[in-house]
């Protein structure tokens, strides 16, 4: 059974799924999502994804977030989906290794959002 206990993601590191591993299942899911906010369930090739769109003034500020996403990415060894235009950036999480969710998805949204705040308290 699932501890219900709150947990911050924010503390927590991306680690390698292990072989075999299957990904989440919709309970799972659902308790994981109570910790994020804004993030949509969607499906990638066939495989369940958290995806998210994030505004911006213009096209500078959607770059240098889509930098501070990629070195996140690189330090914790899983990358994300990103698309960039003027005015939004939409990063799309999943695990390809399970063949879907993963907490590690959890904690890269929780972790997204975290940089988009610092963002945008910067911008005030």
């Amino acid at each position: 059974m699932m501890e219900m206990n709150p947990i911050n993601l924010l503390e927590m590191h991306c680690s390698e799924p292990e072989p075999g591993q299957f990904p989440m299942t919709d309970v799972e899911i659902g308790y994981y999502s109570q910790f994020i906010s804004g993030w949509r369930l969607i499906e990638n090739e066939g495989e369940k994804g958290l995806g998210k769109r994030f505004p911006f003034a213009d096209f500078a500020q959607g770059h240098v977030f889509t930098d501070r996403i990629a070195a996140l990415a690189e330090a914790e060894n899983h990358h994300p989906a990103i698309f960039l235009a003027w005015g939004r950036v939409i990063i799309s999480w999943r695990t390809h290794k399970v063949g879907g969710l993963h907490l590690n998805d959890f904690i890269m949204a929780a972790k997204t959002d975290e940089i988009y705040r610092e963002m945008s308290d910067k911008t005030r």
